[in-house]
């Protein structure tokens, strides 16, 4: 398909026209298809833009129309909303699979690859939207494409490791976890990323995994069993240094 065809069905997709191409090309453009190139060439900027503004939007849409729950059901309800899961699965039904541009070393990851590509497209383009025409722009979109999937079900879905141990940390010792990559190893189609978490400036777990995001929750994991906050047990530890 041609870059103007792929563009093309893009915007459409987005219910947009960007007046910045280049924003478009480089959110629907995967890390492995510009090897060496400029960082904004692409997604990965607009990506991390966009789970900023996705953040916000979400939370903003749920405080305003479920004045019901409280904060912990508050949050479980936007985690889930704003999961890998469910943003991979609202791009994958949007049809913007194919529209993605791979390069050859990632095109062999199979379905791991591209549930994490779709994850990070869906948040490059808000972030794309928000940049060339701003946010009430991109709460369209993302009402359109992801709060109509909200229901009051998945507040019940049990918080992911990093927001579990966010939650604790911040309640017990009053700050955030800080997450920091330290080794990728592997080969391009088939990398594996090693992540540190730390605890007050104290490194309290680590994991491993075949994305960034991955190594960050098994880390995670790994310091809710050091730190008590779950049985040993039912964490797939990793020694952490």
């Amino acid at each position: 398909m041609s870059m103007h065809g792929r563009l093309s069905r893009i915007e459409a997709i987005c219910g947009h026209h960007f007046d910045d191409q280049e924003l478009v090309s480089s959110a629907i453009t995967h890390p492995s298809a510009v090897e060496g190139m400029g960082i904004s060439a692409s997604y990965e900027r607009l990506e991390f833009l966009g789970d900023a503004v996705l953040g916000a939007l979400v939370s903003s849409y749920l405080y305003e129309h479920f004045d019901e729950m409280d904060e912990g059901e508050l949050t479980r309800l936007k985690i889930s909303l704003v999961s890998g899961k469910m943003l991979s699965d609202v791009a994958e039904d949007l049809g913007i699979a194919p529209l993605i541009i791979m390069g050859d070393s990632e095109r062999g990851t199979g379905a791991r690859g591209m549930h994490s590509a779709l994850e990070n497209v869906y948040e490059a383009l808000v972030g794309a939207i928000y940049l060339d025409a701003g946010v009430e722009a991109s709460r369209a979109f993302v009402e359109r494409t992801l709060i109509v999937r909200v229901t009051p079900e998945l507040a019940k879905r049990p918080l992911s490791p990093k927001s579990l141990l966010q939650q604790c940390t911040q309640k017990e010792f009053k700050c955030a976890p800080v997450y920091q990559l330290i080794d990728q190893s592997g080969p391009a189609h088939n990398p594996v990323f090693t992540s540190e978490v730390s605890v007050c400036d104290k490194v309290e777990g680590s994991g491993s995994g075949a994305t960034k995001k991955e190594s960050e929750e098994h880390a995670a994991q790994d310091a809710l069993a050091r730190l008590g906050y779950i049985a040993s047990d039912d964490s797939d530890r990793s020694d952490a240094s």
